[in-house]
């Protein structure tokens, strides 16, 4: 077992802590000449600060993969068992067939969420105990790091269920590191917990820091809001949409300037950053970093792409220049049922799905589709993946807002409203496409459900939108899953090498662990 920290600067110190072991839970943050060194200045904090939103950037294809890939969006079209373009699927098919095993996991080491939630457990430790921070930036640096602690607990609950729960800091390692995993109840528990302690330690300081690329107080509320809603539908009724309301009115209250944008797309643009939507999104720039999980499987290959046409622009793509442009590797294309769930007149259809035809005999044909969302920018005649990839923003705070008044027997047309009109912008009609006039607003989960599809598709958030609301099995065949428990089937595996490096974990209900 080894751990390194590097030192990187560009521009700015950034501490990019890199951590490499064999075991699966790694327990041991940084090596014992980085403690003995370190911690003795607020710009070594200021660093470890930017280091762990670094980390956390590096988990978000992990976060999209466990929010979303097993819902109702990806997978490749009948007759095909590959993409449209031919290229094959390569194991991610596992997530929307649901046929997860114990060998085909997908997600291995619990998505490497424990090596930032080592760190952070590390920097509250380390802030409780400093006197070289001013009272401004501990309060503020705890709230990140209870707050985003409990974010990546909250992953990890709705993926496995009940998960190790490590909270103190390990300095030094000697013995067996396994541990055994603390019960949904108690995992539950510590994320609220640790909600509360972000909340205290923030106080009445609502700003956002870094342009919104740093976890605030806000991003915190909006965690609180969406666990609640969450427990809401497990056993905390009305009493827990009641919390997630106030958390989320807490934020209006607050937080100046927040609103949504005037059209979907500028939400996501490059030249757009930290706009009045955004309430906390990981930040990608060009030489800097850029979202290579899109490439590596939502986008196609150049050359395979250029055989189709975008029907939109009337253009075959080999011939539309930048537009056309996307180098990569297309694992898993978005559904065509997907793509026709959108209603024409949406904006967000078209600014989150690509379509691709082909044109027999001069009429357009769709053959497939993928995501779009992430368009990135032109440098050197190359798509660069840097727009900043959003964990919250405001159409989530209104739909959540929603979501609470539906629960509670409240009227939820003002905020479902205030999403649709932006999403339809000169086509909408409120009388026929406000709520509660379309059809499937007689059933409003359904159409909160159908708003948070359409808003949020390529976010991380489908999947669990049907878990929360125990819907999945209204919207995926329950024929599909290799796993009958009607527990497990919805959680993941746990992987072979994390029940071989600790033996004290048991695994996931109904899959095979060995």
């Amino acid at each position: 077992m080894k751990t390194k920290i590097i030192n990187a600067f560009s521009g700015i110190l950034v501490l990019l802590l890199t951590i490499s072991c064999s075991n699966q839970l790694d327990l041991t943050p940084v090596s014992s000449i980085s403690n003995s060194t370190f911690w003795k200045t607020s710009n070594q904090f200021d660093a470890f600060v930017t280091g762990i939103h670094s980390n956390f950037r590096n988990d978000n294809a992990n976060f999209q993969l466990l929010g979303e890939m097993r819902a109702d969006i990806f997978g490749t079209d009948p007759p095909s068992l590959t993409a449209f373009t031919g290229e094959a699927t390569q194991g991610l098919e596992r997530t929307w067939l649901q046929t997860l095993t114990l060998d085909g996991a997908v997600v291995g080491n619990f998505g490497g969420f424990y090596n930032n939630i080592v760190e952070l457990n590390l920097l509250i430790s380390q802030l409780n105990t400093t006197n070289v921070v001013t009272a401004a930036n501990k309060n503020y640096y705890l709230g990140i790091a209870y707050g985003m602690r409990a974010f990546y607990y909250f992953h990890l609950l709705r993926s496995w269920g009940g998960v190790v729960i490590q909270t103190d800091p390990v300095t030094s390692f000697s013995g067996n590191l396994a541990k055994a995993a603390s019960s949904v109840a108690d995992v539950t528990t510590q994320i609220k917990s640790d909600i509360d302690n972000s909340v205290s330690s923030f106080g009445t300081d609502y700003t956002f820091r870094q342009n919104k690329a740093f976890w605030s107080k806000a991003a915190t509320l909006m965690l609180k809001a969406e666990v609640y809603l969450w427990t809401s539908y497990r056993g905390g009724g009305t009493a827990d949409a009641t919390v997630a309301q106030s958390a989320l009115t807490d934020i209006q209250t607050n937080v100046a300037g927040l609103s949504l944008q005037p059209n979907f797309t500028s939400v996501f643009s490059t030249t757009n950053r930290g706009n009045s939507e955004i309430i906390f999104a990981s930040r990608y720039m060009y030489l800097e970093a850029q979202m290579s999980f899109v490439p590596s499987s939502f986008t196609p290959q150049n050359g395979l792409l250029g055989n189709y046409y975008d029907s939109i622009n009337n253009i075959q793509f080999v011939n539309e220049g930048f537009a056309g442009i996307w180098g990569g590797l297309l694992r898993a294309p978005v559904k065509i049922s997907a793509f026709r769930k959108f209603n024409n007149l949406d904006t967000r259809k078209w600014a989150s799905v690509q379509a691709a035809y082909t044109k027999p005999a001069g009429s357009y044909v769709i053959a497939g589709c993928f995501s779009n969302k992430y368009l990135g920018e032109n440098q050197l005649s190359a798509r660069q993946y840097t727009n900043d990839y959003p964990i919250y923003r405001y159409a989530d705070l209104l739909l959540m807002l929603a979501e609470t008044k539906i629960i509670l027997g409240q009227d939820p047309s003002n905020e479902m409203n205030l999403v649709r009109a932006r999403a339809y912008g000169v086509n909408y009609n409120a009388g026929t496409l406000g709520y509660p006039n379309q059809g499937i607003d007689s059933n409003p989960t359904a159409a909160l459900l159908q708003e948070r599809f359409c808003e949020f598709v390529f976010e991380g958030k489908r999947w669990y939108d049907l878990l929360r609301t125990n819907q999945v099995l209204n919207y995926i065949s329950p024929s599909l899953f290799v796993n009958t428990d009607p527990v497990g089937q919805l959680l993941w595996p746990i992987d072979r090498a994390s029940l071989i490096n600790n033996r004290a974990l048991v695994q996931t209900a109904g899959y095979s662990s060995h």
